[in-house]
């Protein structure tokens, strides 16, 4: 059997609430609001103080919900003050009784505002919320070493042959194979510079125009001719 368990601050809200609910009820119905208007009027305060503080916990900028706390705290702490005996209820003044009258109109006013003004989240929450950690890049691939081919080295040179024998011939370079496609590209050349220059083209030319080695430019060279 599950055990009801009295809470003291609860209690202690409860009576005080009463008490304040009784105070403005008898405020009110003194000054002039019979009936069931003069329990809508503590009714009416203390929404607007629940509405008032449950807005000063959700927003940062709660200026105006402590503006309208302190506007029903005040008519709920001067009905309490005013029937302790120092007003008399038989004869309410009248500026009392304008500001009775008025109150529906301020009390809708303030709960209107309360809840349509916009709710920015507390720094608190805010801070508590998970931050995504940034995207990390993939690392890079390694990239291969890359092989440099070395020039050849030059054929140690021979020794002079004596006087007695005959030197031998020189090694012969085997000649440079043209494709036919670049032969024809380099022919246009020759002919749009000759035109031109009225000279023939060159060979050092020749390999600049075309971007190929020198020994390809000279057997191009050759053919041309």
């Amino acid at each position: 059997m599950t055990r009801i368990r009295i809470d003291a601050v609860l209690v202690q809200a409860v009576i005080a609430g009463a008490l304040s609910f009784a105070h403005l009820h008898d405020l009110a119905e003194a000054a002039g609001q019979d009936g069931w208007k003069a329990w809508a009027y503590p009714i009416s305060v203390d929404l607007l103080l629940v509405a008032a503080w449950r807005r000063m916990r959700t927003t940062v900028d709660n200026r105006a919900a402590w503006a309208w706390f302190i506007i029903a705290l005040a008519a709920s702490l001067g009905a309490n003050v005013a029937t302790a005996g120092l007003l008399d209820l038989d004869d309410v003044p009248a500026w009392l009784r304008i500001l009775v009258a008025g109150w529906p109109a301020l009390a809708f006013l303030g709960g209107t505002l309360l809840v349509h003004a916009p709710t920015a989240a507390p720094e608190a929450h805010l801070e508590s919320l998970p931050v995504s950690a940034p995207p990390v890049a993939p690392a890079p691939e390694p990239v291969p070493d890359a092989m440099v081919e070395r020039a050849p080295e030059p054929a140690p040179e021979l020794p002079a042959a004596s006087s007695g024998e005959p030197a031998p011939p020189p090694a012969s370079v085997p000649a440079a194979t043209v494709p036919p496609a670049l032969l024809d590209h380099a022919r246009k050349l020759s002919d749009a510079h000759q035109a031109a220059t009225g000279a023939r083209i060159d060979s050092a030319t020749l390999r600049a125009r075309l971007g190929v080695p020198a020994h390809l430019a000279d057997a191009i060279t050759a053919q041309l001719t």
